[in-house]
C-alpha cells in the first residue's frame, strides 16, 4: 500500500529518540576522523590550533543542526532538504536536492563506506576480498531495512553501540599511554598566525566533511516519535557527542605518535594504534573501524529511500517507489538505492561521483539553512514546535564557514564544481519531464510537485 503524504511510516515501527540520535551518531562517525590529521599536521604543528580546528566544525555542525530542528517543527516530513527547499522556495529547487540524494547523494557514500569496510576487514580476514566484504555488508544492511520494524531500529542501534564502546576503549588505552609525545594543548605564542593561515581555513573543509552526517534523521522525520521534542534532541546530543569524541580520537593520536610519522599518512588511526597496542596495533584498529562502519553504512541505507519514497509519493511518474509493505517500508526505493550503490562499488566510481556533488549538497544546505531566516522575516507569527537556539547567529555561522567551503570548491576544484552543476541542471530538466509525465498520469492529484 501506498503512504499517505504527510503521515507516511505511521504504520510502521516509531523511531525512537534514542534510535534517531544513534543514527546521528552513526552517520557521522565513518572513516574521515581517522584519516584526516595526518594531511593536517603537515601545515599545522600546535596542538591547540589542530583540536581548535575540530571544535569549530563541531560548532558549526552544531549551528547546522538547531536551524534544520527549527525547519522540521516547520514542515514536518521526511526526505530533509528535498522537503524543505520545495516548501521554502519551489518544487523545482527541492526536486533538484532529491534529485542528487536520491541518485548518488547516500549511494556514492554507501559504496565508499562498504569499500572502506572491505579494506579495514582484512585486518580481521586478511584473505577476504575487500569487493566481495563490501558488497556482503551493503546487501546486509538493505535486507535489515527491508525487514524494518523493531528488528532494524535494534540492529542499528546495537552496532552503534558498539562503535561508541569500540572507541571509548581505544580513546581510554590512548589516554593510558605511556610516554606521551612531547605536544601541548594550552594556546601558545604564534597560534593566531596558524588560525588566520590557508592551511586552517583548507583543513576546515575536510573537518567539516567529516562532520557530515549531522542532520541524518531529517530524512526519516516522520517516522520520529514525538517529532517535535524528539528530533531537536537527537540532532544536538548527537552532534555534540560526537563532537567530543572527534576532539578525544585527535588529541589520543597527537599524543600518541610522533607528528613525523602522522604527516601525510591516511592511516593515523593505525599508526597511533601501533604504538598504544603494540605491533598488533594496527590490525586492532582496523578491526575497530570497519565494525564501526557497519553502523554507518546501515544509517545511510535506512535514511536514503526514504527520499525516493517522498519524491514518489509528489510525483506519479515516480509512483513505485512510495508503495510500502504493511509495515511502511519502502522496500522499491531501498532495493534501488542498492542497485546504485552496487553499481558504483563494482565500476569503482563512488569517489570521483562523491567528488562532482559535494558542491552541490553543500548548495542545498545552505539553502535550507538560509530558509530559516527567510521564514522568520516572512512568518515570523508561525507557530514553530522548535525555535533555533541563538538565532540569528547560529544560521550565520553556519551558512559563512558553508560559503567559504561552496568558494574553496569552486576556486580549487573548478572541474569538480563545474560537473556538480551540471548535475543540478540535469535534476532540473528530469523535474519538468516527472511534471509533464505525472500531470498526464494522474491529472487531478492533489499531491502533484507542479
Amino acid at each position: 500500500m501506498a503512504a499517505t503524504p504527510g503521515t507516511e511510516g505511521v504504520s510502521a515501527a516509531r523511531v525512537t529518540a534514542v534510535t534517531a540520535t544513534a543514527i546521528v551518531i552513526a552517520d557521522m562517525i565513518g572513516t574521515g576522523v581517522f584519516t584526516s590529521l595526518g594531511f593536517q599536521v603537515a601545515d599545522i604543528r600546535s596542538g591547540f590550533v589542530l583540536l581548535l580546528l575540530w571544535l569549530v566544525g563541531g560548532i558549526v555542525a552544531l549551528c547546522g543542526a538547531t536551524c534544520y530542528a527549527e525547519l522540521a517543527g516547520l514542515f514536518p516530513r521526511s526526505s530533509g532538504e528535498y522537503n524543505f527547499l520545495r516548501r521554502l522556495y519551489h518544487p523545482a529547487f527541492g526536486f533538484v536536492a532529491g534529485w542528487i540524494s536520491a541518485f548518488v547523494g547516500f549511494a556514492a557514500p554507501v559504496a565508499l563506506g562498504a569499500m572502506a569496510f572491505g579494506v579495514y576487514f582484512q585486518s580481521v580476514l586478511p584473505n577476504a576480498p575487500p569487493l566481495i566484504s563490501g558488497l556482503v555488508i551493503i546487501w546486509i544492511a538493505a535486507l535489515v531495512h527491508i525487514l524494518g520494524g523493531r528488528f532494524a531500529s535494534a540492529f542499528h542501534n546495537v552496532w552503534t553501540a558498539l562503535k561508541l564502546l569500540l572507541i571509548a576503549v581505544f580513546i581510554v588505552a590512548g589516554l593510558a599511554f605511556v610516554p606521551w609525545q612531547p605536544i601541548g594543548f594550552a594556546p601558545q605564542t604564534g597560534d593566531v598566525s596558524q588560525i588566520i593561515s590557508a592551511p586552517f581555513a583548507i583543513s576546515l573543509v575536510f573537518v567539516m566533511y567529516a562532520y557530515s552526517g549531522w542532520n541524518a534523521p531529517i530524512y526519516i522525520a516522520g517516522d520520529v516519535a514525538d517529532m517535535a521534542r524528539s528530533l531537536p534532541r537527537a540532532l544536538m546530543i548527537g552532534t555534540a557527542i560526537v563532537t567530543v569524541l572527534y576532539l578525544a580520537l585527535n588529541a589520543v593520536f597527537l599524543l600518541t605518535a610522533p607528528l613525523n610519522e602522522l604527516t601525510g599518512q591516511i592511516d593515523v588511526a593505525m599508526i597511533s594504534g601501533k604504538h598504544i597496542f603494540g605491533p598488533v596495533g594496527s590490525r586492532i584498529v582496523g578491526g575497530l573501524i570497519s565494525l564501526g562502519l557497519v553502523s554507518s553504512i546501515s544509517a545511510m541505507m535506512w535514511i536514503g529511500p526514504r527520499v525516493t519514497m517522498t519524491m514518489g509519493e509528489d510525483m506519479a511518474v515516480l509512483g513505485t517507489f512510495a508503495k510500502t509493505s504493511r509495515g511502511g517500508v519502502p522496500i522499491a526505493a531501498i532495493v534501488f538505492q542498492l542497485a546504485i550503490a552496487d553499481l558504483l562499488l563494482l565500476t569503482g566510481s563512488f569517489e570521483t561521483v562523491l567528488d562532482f556533488v559535494q558542491l552541490s549538497l553543500s548548495l542545498c544546505s545552505f539553502f535550507t539553512v538560509l530558509g530559516v531566516i527567510k521564514m522568520r522575516i516572512t512568518e515570523p507569527q508561525r507557530e514553530r514546535p522548535y525555535r533555533a537556539w541563538g538565532y540569528p547567529l547560529t544560521p550565520l555561522v553556519f551558512l559563512v564557514v558553508t560559503a567559504f567551503m561552496m568558494c574553496y570548491l569552486v576556486v580549487y576544484r573548478p572541474w569538480q564544481s563545474l560537473a556538480s552543476f551540471a548535475i543540478m541542471l540535469s535534476g532540473l530538466i528530469a523535474y519538468y519531464i516527472s511534471r509533464r509525465v505525472s500531470n498526464v498520469l494522474s491529472p487531478n492529484s492533489s499531491n502533484n510537485a507542479a
